[in-house]
């Protein structure tokens, strides 16, 4: 047990830095939180700042799922991974840096993926980009990739540590995307390209 103690905390720790939000600070000169959704996720980053802070906010919260995972499976194994993983995850959504109110877990989610099976990782990523250009909507293939995760992943005959994860993940990723499925069932939902505004107080 004393062996998950370093990386659960390091990997909330790591998570818990807050690129989206550091990305509209210095490349937009705006606080994140008070535009659009008042989500620090990349997401919101691209619909309000545009291409380039939104794809700097999105590496950077892929990078910090990945590098943990990639690190931590490297030394001391999967099961200890996916654990890591999951705890960068829950920083990234929780973060401590900024009173625990972050964004939603997919672009961190999909590092700790990628670090693990990639395969899973590249199914899902071409999914998530085939369901947007369709539908113009991020939170859509959002909710449609963390419903394919555990199915995929089942399919591939992956780890039963990592599939247990892939529930849970799936599972959490929906459930931070609840105010975009009731605004999904309504027929409010935002798209890409649609102008956002500044976040009433």
């Amino acid at each position: 047990m004393s062996n998950y103690i370093l990386p659960i905390i390091l990997g909330y720790l790591f998570g818990s830095i807050p690129f989206s939000f550091l990305s509209a600070k210095y490349l937009g000169k705006i606080d994140i939180r008070n535009y659009g959704s008042g989500n620090s996720g990349a997401t919101n980053v691209l619909r309000t700042l545009g291409k380039k802070a939104g794809i700097v906010a999105f590496i950077g919260d892929f990078l910090k799922g990945f590098i943990v995972v990639a690190v931590v499976n490297s030394t001391l194994g999967l099961d200890i991974a996916v654990v890591s993983g999951a705890f960068t995850v829950i920083g990234h959504c929780y973060p401590v840096f900024l009173k625990f109110k972050g964004g939603k877990g997919v672009a961190t989610a999909g590092g700790t993926i990628f670090a693990l099976y990639p395969l899973v990782g590249f199914i899902l990523l071409i999914s998530l980009v085939i369901i947007v250009m369709i539908s113009r909507m991020v939170s859509l293939g959002s909710i449609s990739v963390a419903f394919l995760l555990p199915i995929i992943s089942l399919l591939l005959n992956t780890d039963k540590s990592f599939l247990i994860y892939s529930i849970i993940m799936g599972l959490f990723v929906i459930y931070k995307h609840k105010a975009n499925i009731s605004r999904l069932l309504k027929g409010t939902e935002s798209k890409l390209g649609s102008t956002t505004v500044k976040k009433n107080p």
